[in-house]
């Protein structure tokens, strides 16, 4: 799954690491997840992030995951765009994720942004997941 997929292969790490309440994920290192991280991290969903070396050289990032009275801040985190079924949505056609209590994040023109900065920015593009 990590070869064909990367941002899918995150999304399912951070997912399982938040069901079983642990504090920190590992996941390999590329500048796409690291773009999907800041998104994740300036909208509140984790702490933060730390990029590492592995005793192999292999470049990682340790994620911190955010809870709040004990539940995970991400209650949900799903991929929208896979690589058998690519999903493009003009910013006309976005609609909001829970009423606004949640984010799509895309891959734009601009660069990987949150939905509603890509409103802002009035560019559509690659929706690669839904967060709440």
């Amino acid at each position: 799954m990590a070869a064909n997929d990367p941002i899918g292969d995150m999304i399912a790490r951070i997912k399982n690491a938040a069901q079983r309440k642990r504090s920190k994920v590992l996941t390999p290192a590329s500048r796409m997840r690291q773009r999907v991280l800041d998104v994740l991290q300036s909208e509140g969903y984790i702490r933060g992030y730390t990029r590492s070396e592995t005793a192999q050289g292999f470049a990682q990032f340790e994620i911190e995951l955010k809870y709040y009275d004990g539940e995970p801040v991400i209650a949900e985190i799903a991929r929208v765009s896979k690589p058998g079924r690519r999903v493009y949505s003009s910013i006309g056609d976005l609609k909001p994720v829970k009423n606004g209590l949640g984010i799509s994040i895309l891959s734009t023109s601009k660069g990987v942004m949150s939905d509603t900065a890509a409103r802002d920015a009035n560019v559509g593009g690659e929706v690669l997941c839904r967060v709440y």
